[in-house]
């Protein structure tokens, strides 16, 4: 079993940034096989994906809407992944949740096997 606590949340204006953290424990979890990924969730609407970072060599993927503004990063030896979002816009207010997954759909939140707790992010206009 995989837990996941996410920090780093919080309220930002238009066009600043913020480091979302993800930190993984559990005896299984080791970057090198599971694949980790940010979703979000904003009110009334489905949970979204935002970006990727897979096994074992840390390839990266990103929503369309996040690419050139989000980073996702992790640290192997700290069990920690993280996005760094820069230049945020209000419709990038939502829950951000992580995920990991040992096999599966990358771009499906059904697919993921834990999750975190979620962390707010608002961003004013």
């Amino acid at each position: 079993q995989v837990q996941l606590v996410e920090s780093g949340g919080g309220l930002v204006q238009a066009g600043g940034s913020l480091r979302l953290s993800c930190a993984a424990s559990g005896r299984t979890f080791s970057f090198t096989r599971y694949r980790m990924a940010w979703f979000r969730q904003a009110p009334g609407k489905e949970r979204e994906f935002v970006a990727l970072i897979n096994p074992p060599e840390g390839t990266t993927d990103y929503a369309d809407s996040v690419k050139g503004r989000f980073t996702i990063s992790r640290d192997i030896v700290k069990n920690t992944a993280y996005l760094q979002m820069n230049s945020l816009k209000p419709e990038d207010t939502a829950v951000y949740y992580c995920g990991t997954q040992s096999t599966g759909r990358a771009y499906s939140w059904s697919t993921y096997e834990s999750w975190g707790q979620g962390t707010q992010v608002t961003v004013s206009s």
